[in-house]
């Protein structure tokens, strides 16, 4: 558990008086037992901190409980950071309230609109062992990040740089991880593409780090989220089937056996590191190549430093490549930048002038019917946005992406949308004849994305190399599915709700993406795999599905081979030495056996 206990000598100016200040500050992810709450990293970047959750589709969840030792007694001001993610003229969705010894704070929490600090009241502690329970009321998503203890009545500061800065100075904390860890690769993302880039290193005998900021693999596979995979294999079924998963509809549990397979072949490699619940959260730079990558346990707060000469960037969102400075796309283009017209859908498939709409992120959910009726509170928070629709479960078609919504920068705000949508379309469908029995099965808390940053590589992958079938001499990725790029519905019926999406399919025969899309322009040292990859808005549109984008995770893991055998750059696998480099890939099709250990 992370706690800080800090003492200040606070000082008159013109008496010689002085007193101790007491602070303790606890970071609600360290709970020691986090009860029903759950812990979500994903805004790390937006918001400072991952946090707990009371995920309880509508029932309170068991209380999150911790210990710690105060080493002064004296009365202390408690303050929660925390934060009402549906305000209005209502009773906030996420209140909750803490205890401190048994004893419960009167003052209801998570009330304030925005991350801010509540003031949870006034208690009277004696130093030695003090427990503190986060007690749920509601069952709706109520959310702490942390909890600060001071005999001082001046709260924390909101502010995220502010914030940032002034954790850092209370925990003494160094500017840099004391532990440093070195590997011939690193990998940051656990997702189909992460996985197989790891494995196709560790094959060839190299030493790789694979991070990953979720206690399970897979991304949109994972049992959290539970896409099926879709795509071809192309030159790597042998790796892609230990990663993939049946062909079961969206949101189905079937999700948890293809985890399983999934954790026992990528943890068969002894040369892969596996660091699961670790979230990267800067790339060190010199010049323009990246020397080092930090990551940070997502409960326990440790820090380690990844060096590596070669960094693969399958983080989905870019976030490698983002903090090393690589040049990179967000949004669509125009029409006329790379010529991807679709005359039918106009508009709505490729805009006049570029604009910073993109496909949009998922939250899936399930529902089953329970022999007896069962109660469901109301949602007067969700009917803003659900309206009078009524849904008992979610498919792909639930997704969000607005002009005014980025899908890095206003994450969290998009997925509290699409909870919204979903309490709000199961409470309408409650209530009519067929619904008195419904329940919640599943509900993902976590945003399952389509489109973000794309990073820029030596060849930017388009529409036009589908349609005009370019077969590349570095063609290392393959794809027979159609290109697939979705649009709001209420874009083209005003009626529709705005969580939900519809495709435009464009089907095409085999196509091919080269190995330059798959390492930075700029970063020297850089690969990309995953929807991050060098390619435009429609190019992106076809091989976003997770076997494809597991081939460029192979594809890059072979590439890194290459570079460690020769000490050079990704660049340089195609400049000058393709041959050798094609050959390899051309070998994965009979490739049987795992390499020795290095």
């Amino acid at each position: 558990m992370i706690y800080r206990i800090f003492t200040f000598l606070l000082f008159s100016n013109f008496f010689l008086q002085f007193s101790f200040s007491q602070r303790v500050l606890i970071e609600a992810e360290s709970f020691d037992d986090p009860g029903g709450w759950v812990v979500d990293p994903q805004f790390v970047e937006q918001m400072g901190s991952p946090y707990l959750m009371a995920h309880g589709m509508g029932t309170s969840v068991a209380n999150a409980h911790t210990k710690f030792k105060l080493e002064e007694s004296g009365e202390y001001n408690i303050w929660v950071r925390s934060k009402n993610w549906a305000p209005g003229d209502w009773e906030a969705p996420g209140r909750f309230q803490v205890a401190i010894n048994g004893q419960t704070l009167p003052e209801a929490l998570g009330k304030t609109p925005g991350w801010s600090w509540e003031y949870a009241g006034k208690v009277n502690l004696s130093a030695g062992g003090t427990e503190i329970d986060l007690i749920d009321l509601t069952g709706f998503n109520g959310r702490c990040d942390a909890i600060f203890f001071s005999t001082d009545i001046e709260a924390p500061p909101r502010g995220n740089s502010e914030l940032a800065t002034w954790r850092m100075k209370e925990s003494n904390e160094a500017s840099s991880p004391e532990e440093i860890l070195e590997f011939d690769l690193v990998v940051v993302g656990g997702g189909i593409a992460g996985c197989a880039s790891a494995i196709a290193a560790a094959e060839q005998g190299l030493k790789v780090a694979l991070i990953h900021d979720r206690p399970v693999l897979g991304g949109n596979a994972s049992s959290e989220i539970r896409v099926h995979t879709l795509g071809i294999y192309g030159h790597f079924e042998r790796i892609l089937r230990m990663l993939d998963t049946e062909h079961y509809p969206n949101g189905s549990p079937e999700a948890y056996q293809d985890e399983i397979k999934r954790h026992k072949n990528v943890e068969k490699y002894e040369n892969i590191h596996l660091f699961t619940n670790w979230r990267a959260y800067d790339a060190n730079t010199n010049g323009n190549r990246i020397e080092s990558v930090d990551a940070r346990h997502t409960s326990e707060g440790k820090r380690i430093r990844f060096k590596a000469p070669r960094f693969v960037d399958s983080t989905g969102d870019g976030w490698i490549g983002f903090w090393a400075g690589a040049d990179f796309m967000y949004g669509r283009e125009s029409v006329d930048t790379y010529g991807e017209a679709y005359e039918e859908w106009g508009e709505l498939w490729s805009p006049e002038e570029a604009d910073d709409f993109v496909m949009g992120s998922s939250v899936l959910w399930r529902t089953i019917n329970n022999d007896v009726p069962v109660k469901f509170a109301d949602v007067p928070w969700a009917e803003e946005v659900a309206k009078a629709h009524e849904a008992t479960e979610g498919t792909w078609k639930w997704e969000l992406s607005r002009l005014d919504l980025h899908q890095i920068d206003d994450a969290e705000e998009i997925r509290d949308h699409m909870l919204k949508a979903i309490f709000g379309s199961f409470a309408n469908a409650k209530k009519t004849q067929d619904g008195e029995n419904l329940k919640f099965e599943w509900i993902s808390y976590l945003v399952g994305k389509r489109e973000s940053r794309r990073l820029v590589g030596d060849h930017i992958f388009t529409f036009n190399d589908v349609t005009d079938q370019r077969k590349f001499e570095d063609s290392v990725v393959m794809e027979t599915r159609e290109v697939d790029v979705h649009y709001q519905q209420n874009l083209k019926d005003e009626s529709k709700p705005d969580f939900l999406s519809e495709a435009i399919f464009y089907k095409t025969p085999k196509y091919y993406i080269p190995y330059r899309s798959l390492y930075s322009k700029n970063i020297e040292n850089l690969f990309m795999a995953g929807r991050n990859f060098s390619c435009s808005h429609i190019g992106l549109g076809g091989p976003r599905v997770m076997r494809t984008t597991g081939q460029m995770g192979a594809a890059v893991g072979i590439a890194a081979v290459i570079c460690e055998k020769y000490g050079i750059d990704p660049r340089e696998v195609y400049t000058d030495h393709l041959d050798e480099y094609m050959a390899l890939i051309e070998a994965q099709k009979t490739y049987n056996t795992i390499a020795p250990k290095k």
